[in-house]
């Protein structure tokens, strides 16, 4: 299984938490995961993807290369980031999507409305 890993944004918390809640109840994308991180350093990314390959029965080492190459090989688009959420304050979170790549792509494809 091939996995994607990527920074999407910069959420006001409280907005982060009711998508999470409406998601979680729906789940029609299994397989896709947006997380949210006070910081932004290679550690807490990692940390945060630790509890989900339990879920989804995907490879833990797998999906750690997964954000260690994206972290390599973004260091612009980090750096990008890591400012974003310094501007906008303690109150939001930096959100990243992990998902298998299939999974991602359906959840892509129901947005075009192409199911």
């Amino acid at each position: 299984m091939k996995y994607t890993f990527d920074i999407v944004g910069v959420s006001p918390l409280l907005q982060f938490f009711n998508h999470q809640q409406k998601n979680g109840q729906k789940s029609l994308h299994q397989g896709v995961e947006y997380l949210g991180m006070h910081k932004c350093t290679l550690d807490t990314f990692i940390e945060s993807v630790e509890s989900v390959p339990v879920k989804w029965g995907w490879n833990l080492d797998q999906v750690v290369d997964t954000v260690i190459q994206f972290w390599l090989n973004n260091s612009d688009s980090i750096g990008y980031w890591k400012a974003c959420l310094s501007d906008a304050g303690k109150d939001n979170l930096l959100v990243a999507r992990l998902a298998d790549i299939t999974a991602l792509q359906a959840e892509f494809e129901s947005l075009l409305d192409k199911e």
